[in-house]
């Protein structure tokens, strides 16, 4: 047996001994930690147990052909040689990329913020289309989809959505949308058929719980104002919308769609946390010389990611140079294959990247 699959396997009964020791109603949090932590194993485990099998099936192979006289059935030896190797470098492949560390945001639930860019009134239809897009999206993943606070336009646009995505694996499947989206095509109301370019930007944030990351209330500035916009007199009568600052870094977040001030406080409170908590992540990270999650590119808010052009039907992803012409598929939420391409981008990265030595720790 090898040491990596020894290691595995006493890992693993280490966690369910541990397990076994434990009281739910008082260590809910720890059991939890541990039983993501051995479900994550599983996969490994299994594929290591297989490659085991698999090499001992070829060294008894390699002792049948050195014995066997008969060309006949050295022949057969020989074909079964050839399918184990070639499922084995199959497994092998799988283990190495089960070997690559997860990001430890991807089951998380996500705040998606997509703010219109240049290009007015288009910018903000422009807008509108992607939380279209993202909405189909999500709902092929049978994930779930919460506005938490939306500025429209008249003409059916989006000044301004924050929205949340719920569901395990939110962030896995949208953490690549960070960045600038841009769009070439005719507005309608564009009587000379000129083609326009717009943008708009896309923010993806893993939701975070005050577990996660505790805010002090001393270190929040609150301040109640009217909402605006639709909701009859109540609104004006009652200071229901909220503005949060989260005083050491300035950040801010504002909710004003609930009747409720309480409400607009706890989605408030939400944005707020994930805000920082990316903040201090980006920071951090930015102190790291190999960032795993920047392998295809940063996702900052001003790096231009993509470009829908509609007069050709193309969507290009200019992190890893993928063009695909089947943009009004994408656009009704087929965007799987996009994704996967980033996945994969990414993964194979990782792979490529230098292990740091301890000068550089």
């Amino acid at each position: 047996m090898s040491d990596e699959l020894e290691q595995l396997q006493q890992r693993i009964q280490d966690i369910d001994s541990r397990i076994a020791t434990l009281r739910y109603d008082v260590d809910q949090k720890e059991i939890q930690k541990l039983t993501k932590e051995r479900r994550s194993m599983n996969t490994l485990l299994t594929l290591l147990t297989r490659a085991e099998k698999l090499r001992a099936d070829l060294a008894d192979n390699e002792i049948l052909l050195a014995e066997s006289t008969d060309g006949e059935f050295a022949a057969v030896v020989e074909e079964d040689k050839q399918r184990l190797q070639e499922e084995l470098d199959s497994v092998n492949a799988q283990i190495t990329e089960e070997r690559i560390p997860r990001d430890p945001d991807d089951d998380r639930n996500i705040i998606v913020e997509i703010r219109a860019g240049v290009g007015g009134d288009e910018a903000a239809l422009f807008a509108a289309d992607l939380f279209r897009m993202y909405s189909y999206f999500a709902g092929r993943h049978d994930l779930k989809i919460e506005v938490i606070a939306n500025h429209p336009t008249e003409i059916g646009g989006f000044k301004e959505i924050v929205f949340s995505v719920l569901g395990v694996g939110s962030y896995k499947l949208f953490k690549y949308e960070s960045g600038v989206h841009r769009v070439q095509r005719v507005p309608e109301t564009e009587a000379s058929g000129r083609i326009h370019t717009s943008t708009a930007t896309v923010a993806v944030l893993p939701e975070v719980e005050d577990v996660d990351l505790h805010i002090d209330e001393a270190d929040i500035k609150l301040e109640l104002f009217h909402a605006s916009g639709h909701g009859g007199q109540n609104v004006q009568k009652v200071e229901t919308a909220v503005r949060m600052t989260h005083i050491p870094t300035g950040i801010t977040a504002s909710c004003q769609d609930e009747r409720s001030q309480l409400k607009n406080k706890e989605k408030a409170l939400k944005v707020l946390r994930s805000r920082v908590y990316e903040h201090m992540k980006e920071k951090a990270e930015n102190e790291v010389i190999s960032e795993r999650r920047a392998q295809i590119g940063s996702g900052m808010r001003n790096m231009r990611i993509r470009t829908y052009n509609f007069p050709q039907g193309r969507l290009t992803d200019h992190r890893i140079g993928l063009s695909l012409y089947n943009l009004p598929i994408i656009m009704e939420g087929g965007l799987d294959p996009v994704v996967e391409a980033l996945q994969r981008a990414s993964r194979e990265k990782t792979l490529e990247a230098p292990i740091l030595s301890d000068e550089d720790d």
